[in-house]
C-alpha cells in the first residue's frame, strides 16, 4: 500500500465521454467532490464517433412529434426487450437535455425559422435528430468538457481503472495505474459512476478504438453487479471496407438520412427484397416511389435503406454471402447520384474528408464501399431506471456500459440522448448517495491483491505474445459470435476462449512499467476474454432471433423470450447465467407500444407504414 498513490473524493466518474462528463457535472453541481478519470485523453471519447445527431422529440421539423411517439419507436426498435421506464424517461427528458446543451454553448444546424434542425434516422417515425452537420458527437464533447473544466472538476487523464474496491458489499473506491509512468493509484470514493463504454475491440471489424475493452462491465461483474442481455450486439450496417487500414471505421447513418442508398455490386437497391410488405405494387416502381416519398415526405415514410440497424446489417450480410457484394466483401452506399456536391460537403463534411483522405474516394462523385462493423453493445450493467444505480450499493452506470434503454437494438441517435439523460441521473443519484454515506474502509489485503494482479505480467514465466492472442480473439469473435450465430459455433467460441485464457496466464511482459503497451494489452486481455465469454454464453442461452442477436438455428423471435432478460453474475469465482422477467409497462404505455399496424392504402395508392416499417 505504501507504493500506491491515493486520492480521495465523494464521487469518481470512470470515463470521460458524454455520459461520464454529464454525470460529473451533475454530481459536482449537487455539492459532491468529484473527479473524472479517463483511459485516454480528455476529448477522445467514443461519443465523438456519434456523428448523425441527438434523438429528441423537439418537434421543430414535424410538429406532430412528441415523447410518446419517440418512446414507442424506441421500444419497438428494441424489439420490446427494453426497460419501459428507461425508454419513458429518455423520451420525456431528451428535449430538455438538448436545449441545456444549447444553453451551454452547443451550436446546432438551424431551420429557416432559427430552430434546431432535425434529420431523419432509421427506425424513427419523424425526423428528430438534432445535429451539427455530421460532427454532432464532437460538438457535444466540446460543450460538455468545456463546461466541466469551467466548473473546476478534477480530471485524471491516461489513467486506467482496473478494479473496484468494496467494503461489506458496497463500493469503497477503485484501483488502477497511470499509463505513462506505470505507477499504481488508488481512489477512495463513496460512490463510483462507470461510463466506460463497450467491448468492441473483441471483434476484428469494429468502429471502436483501443479503449473499448469491456473494463466497466468486467469491474462491475467482479464486484458483484448484474449484467443483462450481453448477447445483444449491434453491427452498424455501414463501416468503411477499403483500404484495410480503415476497415470498420464508421460511416454515419446521416448519409442515408440525407438520401444515400444501398446497392449491391450489380447496382441493385437490394433492401426492397428484405421488406416484402414495405412497398406495394410493381417491383419496378419501388425505387421511383421511394425517391418521390423521400422528396415529398407528406406521409413521412422513409425508404427501406433507413430501417433499424439490425435489419439493414443482416440484409447486407446476406447479399455479401450470396456473392452479390463488392470485391472487398461489402456493398455500395451511393449519395453522389442523389445529391449535389455542395449539399454533400455542407451536410456531411466529415464523411467527405474521411473518404477523400483515407480511401482516396470523392463521395460527391463516387460510391462508398461499406459493410457491417461491430459498433455498440445494448447489453451491459443492470441499473435502476430512475437512479442509474447498479445492484451493488454505491455503484452507478450510464451510457453504453449500462443496459436496459435500448433493448435488443439501439436506434441511431438514441445513444447521445441516452448519455445526457442517464448521465445526469447517475451523477445526481451518486452525489445524493455520497451525502448520506460514510467512507468505506479500504481493505489493505484486497488492495494489495489487486496491485499484485496489475504487475503480475512482469513476473510470469512464459513466452506468449499478447498481440497474437488479441488477434486470435478478434478472429474468433468475428467468425463465431458475429452477425449470424448458431449453437455449434458458439460452443466452439467458448472452447477457444478457454484456451486463450490459459495462454494469457503465460504472457510475460518485458521492460519497465513506464509506458509499456504490451503490459497494457496483457491486462486488457483479461477483460476482453472475460466479457467475450459473457457475450457468447448469453448468445447460446437465448434460443431465438431478436434485434442484434440472430440465431441461424432459431431464426424466429419467440414471444416467451421476449419477456425475459438474460442475467449474468459472478458467484464464488464462477460465471452464472439465468433468466428473469422483464418489468411490464402500465396499461397506458402498453397501449402506445402496441400501435404497430400497417395502415390501409391511402388515396394516392402509396402504402403508409407506422414507424417506417411493418
Amino acid at each position: 500500500m505504501a507504493e500506491i498513490n491515493t486520492a480521495v473524493y465523494d464521487v469518481i466518474v470512470v470515463g470521460a465521454g458524454g455520459a461520464g462528463l454529464r454525470a460529473a457535472i451533475e454530481a459536482h453541481a449537487a455539492g459532491a467532490k468529484t473527479a473524472v478519470i479517463c483511459k485516454s485523453l480528455l476529448g477522445k471519447a467514443h461519443t465523438v464517433m456519434a456523428e448523425g445527431g441527438i434523438a429528441a422529440a423537439l418537434g421543430n421539423v414535424w410538429k406532430e412529434d412528441n415523447w410518446k411517439i419517440h418512446f414507442r419507436d424506441t421500444m419497438r426498435g428494441g424489439k420490446l426487450l427494453g426497460n419501459w421506464r428507461m425508454a419513458q424517461l429518455h423520451a420525456q427528458e431528451a428535449p430538455d437535455r438538448v436545449l441545456e446543451l444549447e444553453e451551454w454553448g452547443a451550436l446546432f444546424d438551424r431551420t429557416k425559422d432559427g430552430l434546431i434542425l432535425q434529420r431523419d434516422f432509421g427506425g424513427h417515425r419523424y425526423a428528430r435528430l438534432a445535429h451539427v452537420g455530421d460532427r454532432t458527437g464532437l460538438e457535444m464533447i466540446r460543450t460538455l468538457q468545456d463546461h466541466a473544466v469551467a466548473q473546476g472538476i478534477d480530471v485524471f487523464m491516461e489513467c486506467t481503472v482496473r478494479h473496484l474496491l468494496t467494503d461489506g458489499g458496497r463500493v469503497a473506491g477503485a484501483i488502477g495505474y497511470w499509463r505513462q509512468s506505470g505507477a499504481l493509484v488508488l481512489f477512495r470514493a463513496k460512490a463510483v459512476v462507470l461510463a466506460t463504454g463497450g467491448v468492441g475491440k473483441a471483434w476484428k471489424v469494429t468502429s471502436n478504438s483501443w479503449e473499448y475493452t469491456g473494463d466497466g462491465m468486467a469491474m462491475a461483474l467482479e464486484a458483484g453487479a448484474d449484467l443483462i442481455d450481453m448477447e445483444m450486439t449491434q453491427f452498424h450496417p455501414t463501416g468503411m471496407i477499403w483500404p484495410p487500414s480503415v476497415r470498420g471505421l464508421l460511416v454515419t447513418e446521416g448519409v442515408r438520412g440525407d438520401g444515400g442508398t444501398l446497392r449491391n455490386a450489380s447496382g441493385e437497391r437490394f433492401m426492397f427484397k428484405y421488406i416484402p410488405a414495405f412497398f406495394r405494387g410493381d417491383t419496378a416502381d419501388n425505387e421511383a416511389e421511394a425517391d418521390r416519398w423521400y422528396e415529398d415526405k407528406r406521409n413521412n415514410r422513409r425508404t427501406p435503406d433507413l430501417l433499424p440497424r439490425d435489419e439493414v446489417a443482416r440484409a447486407i450480410n446476406t447479399e455479401v454471402k450470396a456473392g452479390r457484394g463488392t470485391e472487398h466483401g461489402g456493398v455500395f452506399l451511393d449519395i453522389a447520384t442523389r445529391r449535389p456536391a455542395d449539399y454533400i460537403k455542407r451536410r456531411l463534411p466529415s464523411m467527405y474528408h474521411q473518404f477523400k483522405e483515407l480511401a482516396d474516394v470523392d463521395i460527391t462523385k463516387e460510391q462508398m464501399e461499406i459493410g457491417p462493423t461491430l459498433h455498440y453493445i445494448m447489453g451491459g450493467i443492470r441499473v435502476d431506471p430512475d437512479t442509474a444505480a447498479a445492484t451493488v450499493p454505491g455503484l452507478y452506470a450510464a451510457g453504453e456500459v449500462a443496459a436496459g434503454m435500448h433493448g435488443a437494438n439501439r436506434l441511431g441517435g438514441n445513444s447521445l440522448s441516452d448519455l445526457l439523460v442517464f448521465g445526469r441521473r447517475a451523477g445526481q443519484a451518486a452525489a445524493e448517495y455520497a451525502k448520506g454515506a460514510t467512507a468505506g474502509r479500504i481493505d489493505d489485503a484486497q488492495a494489495d491483491a489487486f496491485a499484485k494482479r496489475l504487475t503480475e505480467p512482469f513476473e510470469r514465466q512464459g513466452d506468449e505474445n499478447p498481440y497474437a492472442i488479441h488477434e486470435e480473439l478478434q478472429n474468433a469473435m468475428q467468425d463465431l459470435v458475429g452477425i449470424i450465430r448458431r449453437r455449434e459455433e458458439l460452443e466452439e467460441a467458448l472452447a477457444h476462449l478457454e484456451r486463450l485464457r490459459a495462454r494469457v496466464a503465460r504472457v510475460h511482459v518485458t521492460g519497465t512499467r513506464r509506458y509499456n503497451p504490451g503490459w497494457h494489452l496483457a491486462l486488457d486481455l483479461e477483460n476482453l476474454i472475460g466479457i467475450s465469454e459473457v457475450v457468447a454464453r448469453s448468445a447460446l442461452m437465448r434460443t431465438e432471433s431478436r434485434g442484434g442477436h440472430t440465431r441461424e438455428d432459431f431464426p424466429k423471435a419467440d414471444p416467451e423470450w421476449g419477456m425475459k432478460n438474460v442475467v449474468s453474475r459472478r458467484r464464488d469465482g464462477r460465471l452464472v447465467l439465468s433468466t428473469e422477467p422483464i418489468p411490464q409497462p402500465p396499461a397506458d404505455l402498453r397501449e402506445l407500444i402496441g400501435e404497430d399496424k400497417p395502415q390501409e392504402k391511402v388515396a394516392t395508392g402509396e402504402p403508409a407504414i407506422i414507424g417506417g416499417k411493418e
